[in-house]
């Protein structure tokens, strides 16, 4: 999606101008950190430079190449392969809320799905949804949306997170006007 490649390209130019750095400089002092693991390196960028989580987060996958589908091609993986992947061995009971909530998703318009490690991340010209198995037994929907007041199923989390409010499902019947309700919101706020 052009747009998606555009949003990341001026979320990279915005990190240059606050850190004052280039991306060849940030890149720099991301491999001489001696970190590997993708969640040490963002919150040190965090806790270094200043960046909130989204900033940093987008920063590694920069700097690695592990930006979306590209990530899981690079392994020769389709986003088929990685959902399969998510739901496999004790999770698979749970990839029937998966599907339901995508083929809903889906009747919204066009959007990206970001195959990650332990969740799908589903992008307009920004993130609005992420979607994963949190346990054997639940799946957890990561929503981005402003203005909404938090319920006892929409769970309001602190900020600088990736998301700023989770839903969790432990059953396809879950997938409801309310919970569809949000994600539009979420879908429509993200461009």
């Amino acid at each position: 999606m052009a747009d998606v490649a555009k949003a990341i390209a001026t979320q990279l130019a915005n990190i240059e101008k606050r850190t004052g750095k280039t991306l060849p400089e940030l890149a720099a002092l991301v491999r001489s950190s001696g970190l590997t693991k993708h969640g040490e390196i963002r919150d040190m960028l965090k806790r270094d430079l200043g960046l909130g989580h989204g900033d940093a987060n987008s920063l590694v996958h920069h700097v690695f190449q592990t930006f979306g589908e590209s990530a899981a091609k690079e392994k020769g993986l389709s986003t088929e392969d990685v959902v399969a992947e998510l739901y496999a061995g004790p999770k698979a009971a749970l990839r029937p809320i998966h599907d339901a909530l995508l083929a809903e998703i889906h009747m919204f318009g066009d959007f990206e799905i970001a195959p990650k490690k332990t969740y799908v991340s589903l992008r307009r010209k920004k993130q609005f949804a992420m979607i994963g198995p949190a346990t054997n037994t639940r799946v957890e929907v990561g929503l981005n949306m402003k203005g909404v007041a938090p319920t006892e199923r929409l769970v309001e989390l602190p900020p600088g997170g990736m998301c700023n409010y989770k839903v969790k499902l432990t059953s396809v019947a879950e997938v409801d006007a309310a919970l569809l309700a949000w994600i539009r919101q979420a879908f429509d706020g993200a461009g």
